[in-house]
């Protein structure tokens, strides 16, 4: 498998994910502002796409699932109990999509949304807004669906987990170098801990400090309803 980090400025990542084989592709997380950069990446390249996977509802950026589906024929792809629309395959715990001959493992990880998934590769761990590197801790359980208690207790799916996976994260500040998962469980500090009032007490001051999410009433409808808006403010 052939793996690819895309988006060359801001913090949201999306992942490409090649079969060597077959030529099938998957996108994880797309964002719609780089559509076309996907679409010509996927044509110049010769490759099918065959999912396009959204680990979550994001409330911070546009998904570009739904487009790439319209465009390409590909499987729009989230959980099963997901509220967005136009989905094509919804998951379910433990499933395994496969991409090409390559195995996609699904792990359902409530806590920063309801629907969020974990995609686990035989090399790589995409984790979404669920866990971040190192001092970055996890993503906040403040928004649409979020649950502080299933947060932490979703973090017990990582323990049964491969440590040489990499960990692939849906934010990071631009040039963060992605790392293991026995690095991440030395390194990042919710990981460390042991309560869930020592989770909670962290996650309040974090979450404190970051303020409102300045898209999340564009985006979150645009993502939820499978409509792109006439004005989308940060393209203008």
């Amino acid at each position: 498998m052939n793996f690819e980090q895309l988006n060359l400025s801001g913090w949201a990542k999306t992942y490409l994910l090649v079969d060597s084989d077959s030529k099938n592709a998957a996108l994880i997380d797309p964002v719609y502002d780089f559509l076309s950069e996907y679409l010509t990446l996927i044509e110049s390249r010769g490759l099918t796409l065959q999912y396009a996977i959204a680990t979550h509802t994001h409330a911070d950026h546009i998904s570009a699932c739904n487009l790439l589906r319209d465009k390409t024929g590909c499987a729009y792809v989230m959980w099963k109990d997901t509220a967005c629309l136009n989905v094509s395959h919804y998951l379910h715990e433990g499933e395994t999509l496969m991409l090409g001959s390559t195995p996609l493992k699904i792990h359902h990880v409530p806590g920063h949304t309801d629907d969020h998934v974990l995609i686990e590769t035989p090399t790589h761990l995409l984790t979404g807004d669920f866990l971040f590197t190192g001092q970055g801790g996890v993503g906040r359980d403040d928004l649409p669906s979020g649950r502080l208690l299933s947060h932490w207790e979703s973090l017990n799916t990582l323990k049964s987990l491969d440590g040489e996976l990499v960990v692939c994260t849906g934010h990071d500040p631009p040039g963060t170098t992605m790392q293991t998962l026995d690095w991440n469980r030395i390194n990042n500090p919710v990981l460390t801990m042991t309560s869930f009032e020592e989770f909670e007490a962290w996650q309040m001051k974090v979450t404190a400090g970051l303020g409102s999410v300045s898209k999340i009433k564009t985006a979150l409808p645009a993502n939820l309803f499978a409509e792109i808006p006439d004005v989308i403010p940060w393209l203008e």
